[in-house]
């Protein structure tokens, strides 16, 4: 164990796969207790494991925080990895159109923005604590037509970030933004699937795809405090593809 995480309190969001699964894992691995979210379980046998909210509903995100800090005695880090990406056609009837923008930017931002909200009252009465956000390159480099709500959903989380780390400082609370492009994961195989295994590799700088494990390490790092004085930093992790 090369980070000690022993009485860190910690909840991750999008905690039952991906990112934020190898995360969660990650956390546990070096002595922190986690708090998992998950927007719902397919198999029952980890049911128990998990507190589960629909963040198109952000209200759900304000019941998760306290279901959270009131099952882990309270809370050290908030980590926000839930998100979705859903495709838009640019062509579509405007009431689709936004009903699509307004869920993607209610799971996306919104529900984090509450978590935030909620874990920097929290942090203030405890004399500190750690915000980190997992973004995306999509809020430097924007995304494709049918993705525009993605892509700025991740740049308000940027911001929202950005402005929690300039404003909350002097009550000892940092936030970090992790930026990754494509990671190895179900969310991204679904892109793969559609414009081929090259689409999310061509423009990178190293070898390989990035993983969940490569995300994960620099969580339980920042989650450390040993990163103290770059609050409000993005963590680009996106193999050289973009680098802002």
């Amino acid at each position: 164990m090369l980070i000690d995480l022993t009485g860190k309190r910690i909840l991750v969001t999008g905690a039952s796969r991906g990112i934020g699964l190898a995360i969660a894992n990650a956390l546990e691995s070096s002595g922190a207790t986690v708090a998992r979210h998950a927007t719902k379980l397919n198999d029952k046998a980890i049911e128990g494991a998990f507190l589960t909210a629909d963040f198109s509903k952000p209200e759900n995100a304000a019941i998760l925080f306290d279901d959270a800090v009131k099952m882990l005695g309270g809370l050290d880090v908030l980590i926000n990895n839930a998100g979705i990406a859903v495709e838009s056609d640019p062509q579509a009837e405007d009431d689709l159109w936004i009903q699509e923008w307004d869920k993607t930017l209610a799971v996306n931002l919104t529900s984090a923005a509450v978590l935030c909200k909620k874990a920097v009252a929290l942090f203030r009465e405890q004399s500190g604590g750690t915000i980190i956000n997992i973004t995306s390159r999509a809020a430097f480099r924007g995304d494709t037509e049918e993705y525009l709500a993605y892509a700025a959903s991740k740049g308000g989380l940027v911001a929202l970030t950005r402005s929690i780390a300039r404003a909350c400082g002097k009550d000892n609370i940092t936030a970090f933004n992790i930026a990754p492009g494509f990671v190895y994961t179900d969310m991204a195989k679904q892109f793969f699937d559609k414009y081929g295994s090259d689409f999310g590799t061509n423009d990178l700088s190293l070898n390989e795809l990035t993983k969940p494990e490569d995300v994960s390490g620099m969580v339980v790092f920042l989650a450390s405090g040993k990163a103290k004085h770059a609050t409000g930093a993005t963590i680009d992790m996106n193999a050289g593809s973009y680098v802002h």
